[in-house]
Formats: C-alpha cells, structure tokens, sequence
C-alpha cells in the first residue's frame, strides 16, 4: 500500500473514530447543573491568573461544580438556566473590604473637609440626629443595590442596627460580613462602650453560623475612639467567639499623633498589645504604617483594606501599598462608606489602586493590572476575612461572579482582557450578578429588589433632611 492509500486509510480511521465519540457523547446522560454561564473570557483569578477563551462554567447548590471550553461544559452539563456569554467577560465578583452602607443617606452632605474636621462636627451629630432603624433599612437597600449594579458580590459593613442591615442583605442576595460599632461615647441606640459592646456580642452569638451568606464581626471603632481596655476586650472576645474584627487603623496623621501622644507608640504596635495582630482582623485604611509596622502585619492574621478615594478626598495620604504588598500583608480595597467617597463602585477604587501609587512613586510597574484585579477580587476576600472558598472562579468555590459586556467602542478593542477590566471598564459594563448561585441581575435588572420602593423610601427621608438643612 502506499504512502497515498495509507493516508487515506488514517484519515477515515480517524474520521470514522470522531463519529463514534459524537455519537457516545450525543447518547451520554448529561450532569444537571442548576444554572450555565458562558463566557468570550472566564477571568479565573485561581493562583495561576488564569484567563479562559469562550468558556463556561456550571453551577449547583451555589457551588461551581465545572469550568472549562464551553464546548466541553455545555456537552457535559444541562440546566434549567444557560446564560449566554457572546462578547461578554466572566469574573469573580468584587469584594469591597469597607463600607458603611446606610451612610449612603449622608451622601454629599458634608465634602471637602478634613478627616477629623468631618467626622466629629458633621458625621457624628448627623449620625446622633438622623440615625434610627428605618434610615438603615432605607439606607442598606439602596446601598445593596448600587453594589449590586456594580458588581459586588460581597462586603463588609460597619454600621448601627446590624440585625436591619442583616435583614436587608438576607432579602437582596449579597454576602456580607456586618457588625456594630462600639464606641467609648454615645452613638446612635447606645450610651457607650458597655451597652454598645454587648450589643455587637449579641449580634455575633445570634448569628454566628446561622446564614449561609452572613459573617458576623466586633468592630471596636478605632484605636482613638476606644480605651486600651475596651479594645483588649474585643480583640479577646472576638478570638473567643471566633469572629473577625473590623476596625479602622493609622487612617491619618492625626490619628498617629494623638495614639503617640498618648501611649508612646504606633496605632498599630498600640492594637498589637490590645492582640490584634494574632485575630483575625479587617484593618481600614493603613495609611500610615511605619517600615516595622509593615513587617508585623505581614507575619499576622490582619489583612489591609485599601479606601483610595476616601483617604483622597478627606486629605488622609496614600497607603503605602506597594511596601505592603512586598512585604506580604494581605491587602483588600474598599469604597469606605458614601459619605466620604461619595459612592460605593469598586470600579474606581481598583484603578486608582494601580494608578495612584504609579503616580506618587515614579515607577509605572507598581501594582499592575492584575495586583489590582486580584486585590478587589480573591486577595481581597482573604484580606477581608472571607472564607476561602470565596473571590475566584474555581471548582469547589462559591458561585459568586459576574458578566461584564464588552461590546462598547471603548473596550474596542480588545487584545489583553485583564487590562480592559482595571483600565477601561465600569459599572455600566456589568450585566450579571450572581452570588451563591443565585442570580440577583441579568441584563442590567437587579431582580431582588424594587427599585423604585427602594428610591421612594431614602427620599423620605432625605426630604426630612433636606428641610432640617434649610433651616440652619
């Protein structure tokens, strides 16, 4: 035979074979799945920073179970839903490490200010007159829905009333970690730190493993709002219940002069002796950790949530992320809360995060799109205190992702995804939220709450606001 015939012979051979595997596989028994989503790009963020081309991944129980060719998982999987992925790019969603969701009631009231200038002569009196239970239910909807918009899936909330904004986030879909702060001065609903303190205990026995999507917290304020005492109290009570801490940390020079004045020492080596750095702890801020503090956290159980356009825009500094990146500290980005951002899009916050320190250090490679990507997405889960199985897209981890469109003239065109996510695209780009599984927007419909009962109810109260305003 020669070499022509045996060609020919290996080409139907293997033609032959093909048709029998599509036969086999056409007559297998596919795997039920309860939701299929594709993608142009599955951005993974697993520890190998994959990126996938026209992919797709399976979902069950609020579990992805596959990911892989799309192909190969729409052979594989059948669901009762498949959303399409044409032009679209799969992510994990964002994480956003610090928030105070209902304060999105307080949006625009009080700008341009310094940090202690703001929080002691407008936000605590604001707080003290305005802060009840319906200005937190009002207040966390509307927030839910904006991260939701967005393309959070999780975050973490320090506020008043965390049983209403557990409420809220129960009903809207997000996951959450919450907590109450607790303060050595009156605050809304407390007297100070004895009633406010038993009131974040209770909330974390009540709800400790009670939730699927809520992680109860202590959130001793900051290390200037809380005695030695009362912070060592916490951070032991918290170890105890086995429970993060969420508190604010060196957010401003002021801060670092008063806990020197005070005690001799940095907010951070201050909270060392209090125990912070062997709890689990969500740090806000840490924008002014010295070269020692630096190497401390990065030995600890604390992760860093970085709040650039808050620290921006009350005049606190930069973070010195870079250094703490290097280091090993576990870092996380957050919007802190509206009324000092003025809105909690994640978006921003990951560009600024790549692009601030290139700027104040002369040196463009500094956080490169994918330091930044990672650290709103599975860096910043960890650094949040998340549980691991949360902030990327892998089998075994939580089915909370998002679809982002890129048909748009400004995501054209397209040669490195990764770089269009951290430069280019926003939050008009996300077209589907899912989290634990469950599909909380599709096509740019937020389907777990009504906007518009979300809308009229802040404006009630913004209309008391308003009025109370014009009388001063």
């Amino acid at each position: 035979m020669n070499v022509l015939k045996l060609a020919a012979v290996a080409v139907f051979s293997f033609m032959s074979t093909t048709s029998l595997l599509a036969e086999d596989t056409s007559r297998m028994k596919k795997h039920d799945a309860d939701l299929i989503v594709s993608g142009a790009y599955i951005v993974t963020m697993n520890g190998a920073k994959d990126v996938l081309k026209d992919g797709a991944l399976a979902v069950k129980d609020g579990v992805i179970i596959a990911i892989g060719d799309k192909a190969d998982i729409l052979a594989a999987y059948q669901a009762s839903e498949i959303i399409s992925g044409e032009n679209r790019a799969v992510m994990p969603g964002f994480v956003n490490g610090h928030t105070h969701s209902a304060m999105v009631l307080f949006r625009g009231m009080a700008d341009d200010l310094p940090l202690m200038e703001w929080l002691r002569n407008y936000i605590f009196p604001m707080e003290g007159a305005y802060v009840d239970e319906a200005l937190i239910k009002a207040g966390t909807a509307l927030a839910c829905y904006e991260m939701i918009e967005s393309g959070t899936t999780s975050f973490v909330d320090m506020y008043f009333y965390p049983d209403v904004i557990a409420g809220v986030v129960d009903q809207c879909g997000l996951r959450a970690t919450i907590s109450t702060p607790m303060i050595d001065f009156p605050s809304p609903g407390f007297k100070g730190w004895d009633d406010s303190f038993a009131a974040g205990v209770d909330f974390a026995k009540r709800w400790k493993g009670k939730h699927p999507r809520i992680t109860p917290a202590l959130a001793p304020h900051a290390p200037y709002t809380v005695s030695p005492e009362h912070l060592a109290q916490a951070f032991a009570t918290a170890k105890d219940l086995d429970v993060p801490v969420s508190i604010h940390v060196a957010e401003d020079r002021a801060e670092i002069k008063t806990i020197k004045d005070q005690y001799g020492v940095t907010p951070v080596e201050h909270l060392e002796t209090a125990g912070m750095l062997d709890t689990t702890t969500i740090a806000a801020h840490m924008v002014w950790p010295s070269e020692s503090d630096i190497q401390k956290l990065a030995a600890s159980k604390v992760g860093a949530i970085h709040n650039p356009t808050s620290n921006m825009k009350t005049g606190a500094g930069v973070a010195p992320i870079p250094a703490m990146l290097k280091a090993g500290v576990k870092v996380g980005i957050g919007t802190d809360g509206a009324a000092s951002n003025n809105d909690l899009d994640m978006w921003p916050e990951m560009r600024f995060a790549a692009l601030l320190h290139k700027g104040i250090s002369g040196d463009p490679t500094v956080v490169p799109a994918i330091e930044a990507l990672d650290m709103a997405t599975k860096g910043g889960a960890l650094a949040a205190g998340f549980p691991a199985d949360i902030g990327s897209l892998e089998v075994g981890m939580k089915a909370d992702f998002i679809q982002v469109a890129l048909d748009k003239p400004r995501l054209t065109p397209l040669y490195d995804i990764v770089s269009h996510l951290v430069y280019a695209a926003n939050s008009s780009d996300v077209v589907t939220s899912v989290v634990d599984g469950k599909i909380l927007m599709k096509n740019r419909e937020v389907l777990t709450l009504d906007k518009a009962e979300v809308m009229a109810a802040v404006e009630v109260i913004a209309k008391k606001i308003r009025a109370d305003l014009a009388k001063e």
